[in-house]
């Protein structure tokens, strides 16, 4: 783990939490709906969090793989990307295919979130990249915007009345194959 992987554990652990519950929707959802579309969206916030996690913990692999690990004639980055590109292409799918529920929740979803994310994220990126940001404080503003960001996304996940959604889906879905129908 790097120096500044101390500030990164909390981020970790919301990102983890954020799974967790995703997973959790996924699975109320497929036990209570059959409506696949909503099924899709969870799957999708699944893998969108997986792939997250995989990223914040991109130092895993230089620790538990060897590096001239081969299999296939291919390295483990070669088999690490292929991976990633597939789950990228299946969050992309599952998204434009529950994409009514999709924007069911975004719709619901205050404007000032929006903003606030995307100043974090502005923030994050200027720390990152040492944009008027002192580089040694670059590293801090970076993940503490980032577990703001992880912060916010759980404290809407948490708060999420699942039913309320998939209903209203349901709704649209149903109006839609209706109007369509006549």
């Amino acid at each position: 783990m790097s120096s500044d992987g101390i500030i990164e554990i909390p981020g970790i652990i919301i990102l983890f939490a954020c799974l967790l519950r995703c997973v959790q929707y996924l699975l109320q959802s497929s036990a209570t709906n059959t409506f696949k579309q909503i099924r899709a969206f969870w799957l999708a916030a699944v893998l969108v969090f997986f792939a997250v996690i995989r990223r914040e913990l991109n130092y895993l692999p230089d620790l538990l793989v060897p590096t001239d690990f081969v299999l296939f004639s291919h390295s483990y980055d070669w088999w690490e990307d292929l991976v990633l590109t597939i789950v990228y292409v299946l969050i992309v799918g599952l998204l434009a295919y529950s994409w009514r529920y999709l924007w069911t929740i975004l719709k619901k979803v205050p404007v000032s979130l929006y903003f606030s994310v995307a100043a974090l994220a502005l923030l994050e990126y200027m720390g990152e990249n040492a944009i008027m940001i002192p580089e040694a404080f670059g590293v801090i503003t970076e993940e503490l915007s980032e577990t703001a960001i992880y912060g916010i996304a759980l404290i809407y996940l948490w708060r999420l009345n699942l039913n309320e959604y998939d209903c209203q889906a349901e709704e649209t879905s149903e109006l839609h194959c209706q109007t369509a129908s006549h």
